[in-house]
């Protein structure tokens, strides 16, 4: 798909040059000098006109009727040159392949070396470009009846070098690219209708993706989690049709099985609350509610891509929340695996229950260090809004890590406290260790605390994902619907993994 070459000529044939334009008082130089006497001057009138702008986002494109062996330049505003970063070129990288998408054009090649700046180098570039034309490009297909016309899409990306290496930069193409369609492969999952995604569905998937990768996989089936005593994940399923599934991914990047990193995903394919049902219209959309499972798969996706030198078992308890005469109530009680006791007094709080277990098998595992993503409240969503994932630990340095690879990804995560008070809230029950409910006072809070009994000492970073998992508006990265958030940020953070002391 990618193809690499040093200098552009202008007999080179294409059906579109990129060249990225910042917003210089000076002349013309280099390739856009070379370009304006081709045009004989006629480049630099367009953008004293304003017909071409650099403005940031704007993107202009002239034909070149038959001057020079490329048919079209796509002019691509950078702004101002000290003020551009790698998620301002990402996003704007994202608008454009939204355009090139619509016309359908099929190839494309860039000039890497006018995106460049000191604070941006040509790898950065790539890396950002490789990752947005995965996710803007991105589209579910859905399950309308199709069309017999063939499908046009961009296939064949040339990168003109300059003087940067040819293997590195391609390399950076490359792997942002994986970490963009590690994302997408996170939005379809959401995407699927709990219909066509059951546990036993998402399994075969985690297979699927062990067998790509050379992972190591188990799949625990119902009467293994009940031989393990999984009473809280055993509990959510007791209404449902379906088979429960404990799915465990390993990745082992080091010789030697240490410092081992416990990603954890909430997998309920489909969730009605249980006897705390949801409304009419509440109800709707909770096929999105194993978001969290998703987004660990995605990044399993990623780390099978960029084989990082790290240790990473992930942990995924799938089930749908329904209900029938079997189902669970308010006002039972249930052992999990750790051996706790917990009061049910709330069905629809049922995300806490399986994570429990799951983080309760990652230790088991050999987990020293835990990140668990889930769609869990909508309180965080109330406390957050739709645009920033909440966070809760019980490690500094290990959330900071998790914090800089959210950055770096453009997910952004806000951190929320972890308070006595909330560890009280959820162990206050006369009858049981633990209640999964204690009001909807600060829920997001003691939702992340309850998963926090179960982490106990090890260091743990939890990430609410109720308001970021799906988007009702496109955007520069993609269509409306699942966003395939945390993905990215998590096999980031994989990537870079630094262990601390604990």
């Amino acid at each position: 798909m990618f193809e690499m070459k040093t200098e552009f000529n202008e007999s080179n044939e294409h059906e579109g040059l990129v060249i990225g334009l910042f917003d210089r008082p000076e002349k013309f130089t280099g390739l856009l000098a070379r370009l304006d006497e081709i045009f004989e001057g006629q480049l630099k009138e367009l953008v004293k006109s304003g017909d071409i702008t650099a403005k940031f986002k704007s993107i202009n494109k002239i034909h070149t009727l038959g001057k020079m062996g490329v048919k079209r330049i796509w002019f691509v505003g950078l702004g101002k040159e000290k003020e551009l970063s790698f998620e301002k070129a990402r996003d704007v990288f994202g608008q454009l392949f939204k355009l090139i998408k619509a016309q359908k054009q099929e190839e494309l090649a860039f000039a890497m070396e006018t995106f460049t700046t000191e604070g941006l180098t040509a790898l950065d570039a790539a890396h950002a470009a490789g990752e947005a034309l995965a996710l803007a490009t991105y589209e579910f297909k859905g399950y309308k009846q199709k069309s017999n016309e063939p499908e046009k899409r961009l296939e064949n990306l040339t990168i003109y070098c300059g003087s940067n290496d040819f293997e590195e930069l391609k390399a950076s193409l490359t792997v942002g690219y994986a970490f963009g369609k590690g994302t997408n492969s996170a939005r379809t999952l959401v995407n699927t209708p709990g219909n066509l995604l059951t546990a036993s569905d998402m399994a075969d998937y985690a297979k699927n993706l062990a067998a790509k990768y050379d992972f190591e996989v188990e799949i625990l089936e119902k009467a293994e989690i009940e031989k393990l005593g999984m009473g809280a994940f055993l509990a959510v399923n007791q209404g449902s049709t379906e088979p429960p599934k404990m799915i465990v991914l390993k990745y082992q990047g080091k010789d030697d099985w240490k410092d081992v990193i416990g990603l954890v995903g909430k997998g309920i394919t489909f969730d009605t609350g249980g006897y705390s049902i949801k409304t009419k219209t509440g109800i709707v959309g909770m096929k999105s509610d194993m978001g969290g499972a998703a987004a660990v798969l995605g990044a399993m996706e990623i780390i099978g891509e960029i084989k990082p030198e790290q240790n990473v078992v992930a942990v995924i308890p799938s089930t749908d929340n329904m209900i029938s005469g079997s189902a669970f109530k308010p006002d039972d009680v249930i052992t999990s695996m750790s051996g706790k006791t917990i009061e049910v007094l709330n069905t629809d709080a049922e995300g806490r229950l399986v994570l429990a277990d799951a983080v309760t098998y990652a230790k088991h595992h050999g987990a020293e260090y835990l990140v668990d993503v889930a769609t869990l409240t909508g309180g965080v969503i109330t406390a957050l809004g739709l645009h920033t994932t909440g966070a809760m630990t019980n490690h500094d340095s290990l959330y900071e890590q998790v914090l800089e690879a959210s950055k770096e990804s453009g997910e952004r995560i806000w951190q929320l406290p972890l308070f006595d008070t909330e560890k009280e809230r959820v162990r206050n029950s006369k009858v049981a260790d633990l209640n999964n409910s204690p009001g909807s006072e600060g829920h997001a809070l003691v939702a992340g605390a309850f998963i926090g009994e179960f982490a106990e000492e090890t260091p743990w970073v939890h990430l609410d994902i109720a308001g970021t998992a799906t988007t009702s508006r496109e955007y520069d990265l993609g269509p409306a619907g699942a966003t395939g958030v945390m993905t990215r940020t998590l096999a980031l953070f994989v990537e870079r993994f630094d262990p601390i002391e604990k």
